[in-house]
């Protein structure tokens, strides 16, 4: 990114950001990322890279956590004065309010009308284990994995419910052989890598004459990325993601194709009350009303209605895409021009626009051994934490040693511009401690 320069102090070069920030690596309009805020406007320079000096202006929301991730602008908890707290689930209001979620769900994502929706218990891992639970069996499984939530889907499959599973796995920042999915197995898959950011460019290597069911762990995509509908049968997420909702509650989407094999296969296992989605060969129409399995909190519902309502005002599902692209893009701009880290994720069509995990390139820290790195992003952290400017930005416990900040729809592009010369300042410092 080219700057304009405004003037030298000393040794010091002081340069102006232009108007305009573009990542020509990521496909976003002209001028998406828009002009930088006032108090982001100057940078300090030294020798061509950023000083150990500690930026004047902090993130006005410090919170780039994957999950719980931020709440949206300007929440308040009296956005949750409507809520019927002390009021049954099963009352007339409680349905009504369960209800009115699956339906704002519907719209603002553009479910098909063919397309149940339902809220289950144990936010996307219950979602998750309930269809694999209660589908896989019936015939061989694909299982697709290039971080720890897939890989532990794995372990489910194969551990604890002895499928008879294909394993297609690759390491952190890479993808694995989607081309590889067999039309006649059953498939699992993570759209979107929270732990690695890498996320899959399309669902066109899912075949549309398919035998099998296709389950698809969504939850740190949907809101964020296009989900091809037609090409999924059981879409997962929780609320806590992408809109900033509250966490212990899922989502639960099923296609024709999903309730067929609910109601023709009966798996050979088990079932505790939690993943019991048929009763007497028939879908239990009723989860997908708003009659929930288990009791959920009206709180945490009529904060999820909130993140919904807000989603609609800002312009629907095009616009979260593209608040996300936006920081992400802006995320980009920095990385790009900083020499002691880089994206964990080489290959810009796969890397996520929500959870963007990134690797210390350095070539004093990458000496050291693994857990003197991990003990190195640690200090980063407490540093960033000590001065109030970012929460929660280490990798993922399982990933290699190294940062992730969440860029969803909630986060806005002006603290993550902000965030970025006090990671520079947090690198550096924990650096000189070494």
């Amino acid at each position: 990114m080219a700057l304009k320069p405004v003037g030298f102090a000393g040794n010091l070069f002081l340069a102006v950001a232009p108007q305009k920030i573009l990542d020509p690596e990521i496909a976003l309009s002209n001028g998406c990322c828009g002009p930088r805020p006032p108090n982001g406007a100057l940078t300090i320079w030294k020798d061509g890279f950023m000083t150990e000096t500690m930026p004047a202006a902090r993130p006005a929301r410090p919170y780039f956590s994957s999950g719980p991730c931020a709440k949206r602008p300007g929440w308040s908890p009296e956005n949750l004065n409507a809520a019927p707290l002390g009021r049954s689930h099963r009352s007339k209001i409680g349905k009504a309010r369960l209800k009115d979620a699956i339906d704002r769900t519907r719209a603002l994502l553009g479910v098909p009308d063919e397309y149940r929706i339902g809220i289950v218990p144990a936010s996307d891992t219950g979602a998750v284990e309930m269809a694999m639970w209660t589908m896989l069996g019936e015939r061989p499984v694909d299982m697709f994995a290039w971080e720890s939530f897939g890989a532990g889907w794995i372990t489910d499959a194969v551990k604890q419910l002895g499928l008879d599973a294909r394993l297609h796995e690759a390491a952190y920042g890479e993808i694995s052989d989607l081309g590889a999915a067999n039309p006649a197995h059953d498939v699992v898959f993570t759209w979107n890598g929270t732990t690695s950011g890498v996320r899959v460019p399309n669902a066109d290597w899912i075949s549309d004459d398919r035998e099998g069911v296709v389950i698809c762990d969504a939850t740190s995509a949907v809101f964020a990325q296009p989900l091809d509908w037609q090409k999924l049968d059981v879409i997962t997420y929780s609320w806590q993601k992408v809109l900033g909702g509250e966490a212990a509650h899922g989502m639960l989407i099923l296609s024709p194709r999903a309730v067929k094999r609910l109601e023709s296969y009966t798996p050979p296992r088990p079932l505790p009350k939690l993943f019991r989605l048929t009763k007497g060969g028939k879908l239990i129409e009723d989860i997908f009303e708003g009659a929930t399995i288990n009791t959920p909190s009206m709180l945490c519902v009529e904060d999820y209605l909130d993140t919904l309502k807000w989603a609609a005002k800002l312009g629907g599902l095009s616009a979260l895409h593209q608040r996300a692209d936006e920081n992400a893009a802006a995320l980009a701009v920095w990385v790009k021009k900083t020499p002691w880290l880089d994206f964990l994720c080489a290959d810009a069509a796969l890397r996520s626009n929500t959870s963007v995990c990134l690797k210390i390139t350095d070539p004093e820290i990458g000496a050291l051994d693994e857990k003197a790195q991990r003990a190195f992003v640690k200090a980063m952290e407490k540093h960033l934490e000590a001065q109030e400017a970012a929460y929660d930005i280490g990798g993922y416990r399982d990933a290699p040693p190294g940062l992730r900040i969440w860029c969803g729809a909630t986060v806005e592009r002006e603290d993550i511009e902000t965030l970025c010369p006090w990671l520079d300042w947090a690198f550096h410092t924990a650096k000189s401690s070494i």
